[in-house]
């Protein structure tokens, strides 16, 4: 990572903006397209447009700034993330968000860096301070607030529910998503999006979805390269600087995208739980973006591939010149040291506490 860090959240950031408005423009298709039909359309045009950028990576490429290819070991991570992220996950957002406004649908996203931080920290053992543990609560009281019927009397709206569903899908995908992080995002794109798209697709069809006509499909397919394509490519960049629990954390500016342009776009006005519910989300979303984390750490014998550039992590020789950015296999030699850091691909140490 950069010694400031800016480069990979950055690009979290401009990916949280861009997969914030798929939520409302999502929205404004279900007019003239089923809801099943339209998570179809947004991931085959997120891999069918992903090709061309897949194409110009490799071809364009000079030597030794291709990413790394993806391998066989690679192969279940890569099922992992096809599945739960896309087939369950947005199969399931499609039909709450059909029964949910939007701006409450893309503040519930928030829930998705709760998530993710969760599976991390229990499943994957990514280190989690009090700060995050206090802004897990807030999003989460949030997300409470949000799931109770506003307008109707008390009780649970099951839309809100089932796009809280579909976080906890996400935020098994993304920690998916962060063991194969060092290798080539385009290619991870382009399966995900053709493997998902084609099986939903074919099960929208069977439960009598029609198609819709050429030019609202091509708007679909657009939205899906953009919100999907683009921004899981940034996910994954940004998930080998930060970690998955880190990245998710900025994503977490995302859904306050969506708020704005469903106010814009939807011309939707908020409600009384609406309101109760954004003061602790914009809490948590604050203190997870300021959160830090250094100690001194040691980092064990390793040896693999992916695109970096020589720093205090990466002080191998090469024979010749190379890019600054470059793509081999290399080796880690035995190292101890302290700085600031995230668990990135170099820092996936166990912590004690």
């Amino acid at each position: 990572m950069d010694k400031s860090g800016l480069i990979p959240r950055a690009i979290a950031l401009s990916g949280a903006v861009m997969f914030g408005a798929s939520v409302p423009l999502s929205k404004l298709l279900f007019d003239r397209v089923e809801p099943l039909m339209v998570a179809a359309l947004l991931y085959l045009g997120m891999g069918l447009g992903m090709l061309p950028f897949k194409a110009y990576r490799t071809l364009g490429a000079k030597d030794g700034k291709q990413e790394a290819p993806l391998a066989m070991e690679d192969m279940p991570w890569v099922l992992g993330t096809v599945v739960f992220g896309g087939i369950l996950a947005p199969v399931v957002m499609m039909v709450s968000l059909d029964r949910t406004p939007g701006s409450t649908a893309s503040l519930l996203l928030n829930f998705e860096g709760v998530a993710t931080g969760l599976i991390a920290l229990f499943i994957f053992k990514e280190a989690i301070g009090k700060r995050v543990w206090i802004a897990i609560a807030l999003i989460t009281l949030g997300c409470s607030i949000l799931s109770l019927r506003d307008g109707g009397g008390w009780g649970i709206s099951l839309g809100a529910i089932g796009i809280m569903a579909t976080c906890v899908l996400w935020g098994i995908d993304n920690n998916i998503t962060r063991r194969i992080s060092g290798k080539d995002p385009y290619m991870i794109v382009v399966i995900k999006g053709l493997g998902a798209g084609t099986f939903t697709f074919v099960l929208a069809t069977l439960l009598g979805a029609k198609l819709p006509s050429l030019w609202v499909a091509l708007l679909a397919m657009l939205l899906g390269l953009v919100s999907y394509g683009i921004s899981m490519a940034m996910i994954v960049v940004a998930m080998r600087h930060l970690g998955a629990a880190r990245t998710a954390a900025f994503f977490g500016v995302g859904p306050f995208a969506g708020v704005l342009l469903s106010f814009i776009v939807l011309r939707e006005s908020a409600e009384l739980f609406f309101w109760l519910a954004l003061a602790p989300m914009v809490a948590g979303v604050f203190l997870l973006l300021g959160e830090s984390h250094a100690h001194e750490h040691m980092h064990a014998v390793l040896r693999h591939s992916h695109t970096h550039r020589h720093d205090e992590h990466h002080r191998h020789k090469h024979k010749g010149k190379v890019p600054l950015e470059h793509t081999h296999l290399h080796e880690h030699e035995l190292l101890t040291h302290s700085h600031a850091h995230a668990p990135d691909l170099h820092h996936r140490h166990p912590h004690e506490e």
